[in-house]
């Protein structure tokens, strides 16, 4: 599965007229190997999760940075990653998927996966209420950008099987925040309300929407409370990561992380969000 052959000609072709390239078997196994909550899936859920990955392969477009050489074996474990949360999702149109691969409809909007070595640093610039321009550098392990590439920093996801008992993985992170700009228009953000499926929990259309604000908006501001007693009053820090606390679109990513390494802790922490995630991203299961 060289990576020159991961984009032919018949890519072009309507995804019911193509057929992707096979993975090669021991390289599937020692990339599901080094990440268990993929290991953990059932015989038959590793098997669709290899095809849909097999697809998105033939899809998306891999970039090393600074000089990063990009192996079949890096390119195999972000796409079994980033395929993960869709592997019991509907269609992003709402749709019961007639095949696994027409779930990339919720990855679209984009080719280019950009991959670096390390950390990347990138120039921030932000203007306050009072016409205040601040500039800033913020170092980042990944970056996903609307109807824009994902930027994955190597060293990060390499460490997949090591921050999984942390509810951390920088890949399910970034293409979460690709569900949750499904969709969005011109000057629009993200802000943690992905696109719902039809009968949601049993909800209409309107109710469903409610339900999902109402819920994420309890949790949050939970999160943001335990976060602010551990900082100045030295309470138990919660067990994600308190970048969580910095905006509703990064309290899904965060918590998105967790729901699928760390699913059993995920649901002793935010009770309250595993019949909503459930709802999401099992809606086709």
């Amino acid at each position: 599965m060289a990576l020159s052959l991961l984009r032919p000609l018949q890519t072009w072709l309507p995804r019911r007229w193509r057929s992707a390239p096979p993975i090669d078997t021991s390289l599937w196994q020692g990339v599901t190997r080094t990440l268990p909550f993929v290991a953990a899936l059932s015989t038959h859920e590793q098997d669709r999760l290899r095809t849909l990955c097999a697809h998105f392969l033939q899809e998306k477009e891999f970039h090393g940075a600074h000089g990063l050489l990009i192996t079949d074996r890096m390119a195999l474990s972000i796409a079994a990653q980033a395929c993960l949360p869709l592997l019991h999702m509907r269609r992003a149109s709402g749709a019961v998927p007639q095949e696994d691969a027409q779930r990339l409809d919720w990855y679209g909007d984009f080719v280019g996966i950009v991959v670096q070595p390390g950390a990347a640093v990138a120039q921030r610039e932000v203007t306050d209420g009072v016409g205040v321009v601040h500039r800033y550098r913020e170092v980042l392990a990944g970056e996903a950008m609307d109807r824009g590439p994902v930027m994955l920093s190597w060293d990060e996801v390499s460490r997949a099987a090591d921050l999984a008992p942390l509810g951390k993985n920088v890949v399910i992170h970034e293409f979460a925040h690709k569900l949750d700009m499904h969709g969005m228009g011109t000057g629009q953000h993200p802000d943690g309300a992905p696109p719902l499926p039809p009968g949601f929990l049993g909800l209409g259309t309107d109710a469903a929407r409610q339900h999902w604000r109402q819920t994420m908006q309890e949790a949050y501001a939970g999160f943001k409370e335990a976060v602010a007693m551990a900082e100045r009053f030295g309470g138990e820090p919660p067990w994600l990561d308190d970048y969580a606390a910095t905006h509703p679109a990064e309290f899904f990513a965060v918590t998105s992380e967790a729901y699928f390494v760390q699913r059993e802790r995920f649901g002793q922490e935010l009770p309250a969000l595993l019949p909503l995630y459930d709802g999401f991203f099992r809606a086709a299961a």
